[in-house]
């Protein structure tokens, strides 16, 4: 496992031994309502709690008297060396969470030679990331309803060399997030009394947003102008993301970009299926961490079939509910060759910004690196089928290999 070259000096960030101690952290300096915004999902949030749980009925199997002396979490994801199986994956207004917050995770994951993909929602513009980024720069694009748009933001894309672009489909409305319509979350921020309160108690938070402002949808606005400022996010989705979006402008998308193109949200093996149809290389398979639609069954569960019915024709990539190494490992043994991140890292982001993301690999880093020793596992590729389902009516799909 490659050593992160950031060096942690909070004390709090150093004796944090898990992800949930970071949550904690994160928990305390946070306003409740950007700390919910972070932590909640939709509706009564059982989509979110099932993707955690559904990770424990994995059973991983343990193997001993095998040297595992020299073992390594290095991997290959698109053609490009990574240390770990891991991508820093897109997430939204970061900079609430922490000043320049999008810059912290990209930085840390160039410093830990992983994978960072920008988001479409982020509180910084693509010319201040290009700075920030490593090589490893991956980007999240919504579909909108102007293709000139897409066009234009596949021209900077391109122009800014992030080298995989990842489309999300699974937003065709957003969901209905009950954390946030209780505590008037919105961007820019509603200052009601009981908001103004919580964030005089939260005082460092406060002060940072004081001297660096409230966090805005900068690339929206550098893309569109005057009509994504002083926007909140529900009418910046209403006016420009499409609900109408089929497997045919996937298609079109595909003539359009020539690099490497991954579909975020399939959960199917139909979706799969269709996915190898139109050329794309990669999926995430996504539940938008329960954020989307509440309900709806766990990543982990809808895995093994999903990577069945891909084959070796896409680079298969899971999210939503992974808090631990040993959820890593789990992914691994089911298929997975690789796992996207979300609210992992901005724990350790809201906790300490840079260090707290590095804080955060470091940990997942070495939860996975002893977890694959025990299970007998040098390399990543040795993970693979290292488990059992506890119980296969979990499984939310058979394969459709066809």
């Amino acid at each position: 496992m490659t050593q992160h070259s950031a060096v942690i000096h909070d004390h709090k960030l150093r004796r944090a031994a898990s992800i949930g101690d970071l949550r904690e952290l994160a928990r305390r300096r946070l306003p409740r309502m950007v700390f919910d915004y972070i932590d909640g999902a939709a509706g009564e949030e059982d989509t979110a709690r099932r993707n955690q749980a559904a990770f424990q009925r994995v059973l991983l199997k343990p193997e001993v008297l095998i040297d595992v002396s020299t073992r390594s979490t290095a991997t290959r994801l698109f053609g490009h060396d990574v240390s770990m199986p891991i991508v820093v994956g897109p997430t939204g207004l970061n900079g609430a969470a922490w000043e320049k917050g999008d810059l912290c995770l990209a930085r840390a994951a160039a410093h830990a030679n992983l994978p960072f993909v920008m988001s479409t929602a982020a509180t910084v513009g693509m010319r201040e990331m290009d700075a920030a980024a490593g090589r490893l720069r991956w980007f999240q694009l919504y579909m909108l309803k102007d293709r000139g748009l897409v066009r234009e933001f596949l021209q900077q894309i391109a122009s800014y060399r992030f080298n995989v672009l990842e489309l999300t489909v699974d937003t065709a409305v957003g969901g209905r997030r009950n954390r946030d319509i209780r505590n008037g979350f919105t961007l820019p921020f509603r200052w009601t009394a009981a908001n103004l309160f919580d964030s005089a108690r939260h005082w460092r938070w406060s002060l940072q947003m004081a001297r660096h402002g409230v966090p805005s949808l900068q690339v929206f606005a550098d893309l569109l102008g005057s009509a994504a400022r002083g926007s909140t996010i529900s009418e910046v989705m209403q006016q420009q993301i499409s609900a109408s979006f089929t497997w045919n402008d996937i298609a079109w998308l595909r003539e359009q970009w020539q690099g490497v193109l991954v579909l975020k949200g399939l959960v199917a093996p139909e979706h799969a299926r269709l996915a190898r149809k139109v050329g794309v290389d990669g999926a995430v398979v996504s539940n938008h961490g329960g954020r989307q639609l509440d309900g709806a069954g766990a990543t982990i569960e809808a895995l093994p079939a999903f990577k069945e019915s891909a084959t070796d024709a896409l680079t298969v990539l899971i999210d939503s509910g992974i808090r631990t190494g040993v959820d890593i490992a789990r992914a691994l043994a089911l298929g997975a060759d690789g796992v996207q991140l979300g609210r992992a890292t901005l724990y350790g982001l809201a906790a300490g910004g840079e260090a707290g993301v590095t804080r955060a690999l470091e940990i997942l880093g070495h939860e996975l690196e002893s977890t694959m020793a025990l299970c007998g596992a040098r390399t990543v590729t040795e993970m693979r089928g290292r488990c059992t389902m506890t119980d296969a009516r979990h499984a939310l799909f058979e394969a459709e290999t066809a």
